[in-house]
């Protein structure tokens, strides 16, 4: 098998709701996206598809760039060698790692569908479903959290993750409010989404470890690995580092051997593709350590994303962003957790994801190819 053509569908995503979540990633007013499907196609007529951009990056360059530089390097390669094509993605593209990504995740889609089976029994699947937690974006007041976190509770989800305004004492209020509304017992975390200096994140974390809560997650800059290893040094709750930057495997290994985190973070989007975070919790595992997956930024790398749970061993949860309708986009068959809070693996070739052509093309804007 061969590849034979690379396309790029490229449409606009509209009315997307203004939504907060950190002090930086923040829209104030409704607003428009361009979204791109790929296309990797075969002499054998089998197809593997991604999605580039999401409701807060657009993808009106990449599209372009795939065309232009990416595809003349993708014809005439065998499919399947999804590792040289990785490696040699991660080494000409690796500052556009989005790229790297979407290449990855289409042609474990196209091998999926060529094997007949799905991407987990590809990767060799661990499960069958996994627990869900909400993810809050910005809310109102700590009257607003508690209220998302006890109706996600009493729906049966496992757990509900804060994402604050990024105000160390605001910040404390929410998470008392929300502790006391959902009780002792339920899982609750917090995404401080890289807002404090040390000594906020030593306070913040000092207070959320007394209401306990399950882990703390970016107080700190990203790159801020000599205040991370002296927080872990002094908190016991666990903390989560490494969802940035979006770049490959390397990069986590100062994170390991200064023991600067509990857990390694990360998920097909910002990571490098399937292959890329398929590494990563492998080399967490040997340590020990759980890989948790982020949610992917849009819906067909959530879909993705949800392949890769399944053939992992070392993570916890499944992410749900919230608010849905700056998440959810073109896809039919959507991630839904059951009624008693799992969401479950898909079972059809490939990645399963059912696009919703139609609206891709009343929303079309170019045709790449």
């Amino acid at each position: 098998m061969k590849i034979t053509d690379v396309t790029v569908t490229m449409w606009e995503w509209n009315d997307i709701p203004a939504t907060r979540y950190t002090k930086t990633v923040t829209s104030t007013k409704s607003r428009s996206t361009q979204m791109g499907l790929l296309k990797i196609m075969t002499d054998e007529g089998i197809e593997g598809h991604a999605f580039l951009g999401s409701s807060f990056q657009t993808a009106v360059a990449d599209g372009p760039f795939v065309i232009k530089t990416v595809k003349p390097t993708l014809i005439g390669e065998d499919p399947f060698n999804r590792e040289k094509i990785w490696q040699m993605n991660m080494q000409r593209y690796g500052n556009r790692i989005f790229i790297v990504s979407a290449v990855d995740i289409a042609l474990w889609d196209l091998a999926g569908k060529a094997a007949n089976l799905p991407v987990h029994k590809l990767l060799g699947s661990f499960r069958d479903k996994i627990p869900a937690y909400a993810s809050s974006a910005v809310l109102e007041s700590p009257a607003h959290y508690a209220e998302e976190a006890v109706k996600f509770k009493e729906a049966g989800w496992h757990a509900y993750k804060i994402h604050p305004p990024g105000i160390a004492m605001e910040d404390i209020r929410i998470c008392e409010a929300v502790r006391k509304a959902v009780g002792d017992d339920y899982r609750i975390m917090l995404d401080s989404t890289w807002a404090y200096d040390y000594p906020d994140a030593l306070r913040v974390g000092v207070a959320i470890q007394d209401m306990g809560f399950y882990w703390y997650e970016d107080p700190l800059a990203n790159d801020d690995l000599y205040g991370y290893k002296k927080l872990k040094q002094t908190l016991h709750i666990p903390l989560m580092a490494t969802e940035l930057p979006a770049a490959g495997p390397k990069w986590y290994a100062p994170w390991i051997m200064e023991q600067a985190t509990d857990y390694l973070r990360g998920d097909v989007w910002i990571k490098g593709g399937i292959t890329s975070c398929m590494k990563t919790a492998h080399v967490a595992e040997t340590f020990q350590m759980n890989y948790e997956v982020h949610h992917g930024s849009n819906s067909l790398n959530n879909n993705a994303n949800l392949h890769m749970i399944m053939a992992m061993k070392n993570t916890q949860f499944f992410e749900v962003l919230l608010p849905h309708d700056v998440q959810k986009h073109a896809v039919l068959n959507e991630i839904e957790p059951d009624d008693e809070g799992y969401v479950h693996v898909y079972n059809e070739p490939g990645l399963g994801v059912h696009i919703d052509y139609d609206l891709i093309e009343k929303n079309k804007v170019a045709e790449l190819s």
